[in-house]
């Protein structure tokens, strides 16, 4: 797709308040609460993200995807691992043949300052290593700027650089500051080719919200209702037990429905998510 000015957001704070209440107090509308939980668990990209990840953390990580599978108690892997680029071919010989999929941050993952030469090749590498998504960051500061034709510009870049891995765009929205650059800056993403929008990083103070999800998600809708073409969506950072995940995912399902209920389309960026959900199972 090409460049447009995005639109503003239709909904006050007070709006968006009001909507959250009635979808936190409404019951789940396609799952009871054991099948809610695999469904979750099946979503979830289990991460990490630290300076002292190294092989044998990537290992344990990687096993640790694949042992959730309990196919007499029907509990399922979850959807894939998170790594950064260096750990790619590693995960990738471990998961191969599995339905873990290898997702890498890649793009000068948590602040997106480098120049847009470094960020694709970083991108390309941890493709042609093995990665079957690619999780990128927007440039902020170009965004906060006014400078909207700059970040749809790199995430094409971007995009071309990842070939046939999926692309989510991390929008980073604890530094957007308000629903209305949410909303805008989701309409740059999905117009300059995400596959997935992400809230954020799990780096910086505000990471997943309510809030930040229920607008993304009507920026993912209006592009459907327009187009008819669907957009994943994937909150990350701070998701870290049932009761919050359950939350997360009641307005998934008040706002998109239930064509959005499979993995291909939802995820949970998460590092301690996964156990709280199995003790639930």
């Amino acid at each position: 797709m090409a460049y447009i000015e995005p639109k503003s957001y239709p909904y006050t704070d007070e709006q968006i308040q009001k909507r959250l209440a009635d979808y936190q107090a409404s019951d789940l509308k396609f799952f009871d609460f054991p099948k809610a939980y695999r469904f979750i668990l099946n979503c979830i990209d289990l991460t990490t993200l630290e300076g002292s990840d190294n092989a044998a953390k990537v290992q344990q990580l990687c096993e640790k995807a694949l042992s959730f599978k309990d196919d007499a108690k029907q509990v399922p892997t979850t959807a894939a691992v998170c790594v950064y680029p260096p750990f790619a071919a590693q995960a990738k010989s471990i998961l191969k043949n599995t339905n873990v999929h290898v997702a890498c941050v890649a793009g000068a993952f948590p602040a997106g300052q480098s120049p847009i030469e470094i960020k694709v090749a970083e991108v390309a590498y941890a493709v042609a290593q093995g990665a079957d998504e690619i999780d990128m960051v927007i440039s902020r500061g170009k965004f906060l700027e006014g400078d909207y034709q700059t970040v749809y510009n790199e995430i094409a870049a971007i995009k071309a650089a990842c070939g046939q891995a999926h692309l989510k765009v991390i929008l980073e929205t604890g530094e957007l500051g308000t629903a209305d650059n949410i909303y805008k800056a989701s309409q740059i993403a999905i117009a300059a080719g995400a596959d997935f929008i992400k809230t954020s990083t799990g780096k910086i103070k505000v990471n997943a919200t309510p809030e930040s999800f229920l607008v993304m998600l009507d920026a993912i809708k209006a592009h459907y209702e327009a187009t008819g073409v669907m957009i994943g969506m994937k909150p990350a950072g701070g998701i870290s037990d049932a009761p919050t995940a359950i939350n997360f995912l009641k307005i998934l399902e008040n706002v998109l429905g239930e064509k959005w209920l499979t993995n291909q389309y939802f995820r949970i960026g998460a590092s301690r998510l996964a156990d709280k959900i199995l003790a639930e199972i």
